[in-house]
């Protein structure tokens, strides 16, 4: 592992510890150059299938790009980059119970979007602005009518 202050290889584990819900391990490193500590996290690699892009390219997943998107929708948003990370999660769990070598780029966005409408309507929004590249403000507009309207719906009540 690279040191991220003076990039020498040269470095020892402190402390491993088991991540939240076991899925990874953090290790406290120290640098034997500089003796700078830094922070790694290590997960099982799972094997998530291709992506087929709109012009029908191939591509491996990467985890990264929907963080990326995923902290341009919440920028200025009250969430945390754990609870990002944790959607990430699910999503890509997801992705791996429908058991496909190849998905389509499009049902990755509409997973993002599925994610994103329970988290923070906002951020919803915005990522829904991009992703569906919204024509005219009209089909901005019904967006957020539909969201509106499914706030507005009674909650079931329990027992009945």
């Amino acid at each position: 592992m690279r040191c991220p202050y003076c990039s020498s290889l040269d470095n020892k584990v402190v402390d491993s510890r088991m991540g939240k819900e076991g899925e990874s391990i953090r290790r406290r490193r120290e640098c034997l150059k500089c003796e700078g500590r830094f922070t790694t996290y290590e997960r099982v690699e799972e094997i998530l299938p291709s992506v087929i892009k709109k012009d029908d390219r191939r591509e491996p997943y990467d985890r990264q790009k929907i963080l990326s998107g995923l902290k341009k929708a919440c920028e200025k948003r009250p969430i945390s980059v754990e609870v990002l990370e944790k959607t990430i999660d699910n999503i890509e769990k997801s992705l791996q119970e429908k058991g496909f070598k190849e998905i389509p780029s499009t049902a990755i966005g509409e997973e993002v979007m599925n994610q994103l409408h329970a988290l923070d309507e906002v951020a919803y929004v915005r990522f829904a602005s991009v992703y569906r590249s919204f024509k005219d403000i009209n089909e901005f507009m019904s967006e957020l009518k539909d969201i509106l309207s499914e706030k507005e719906k009674p909650s079931p009540q329990p027992g009945k």
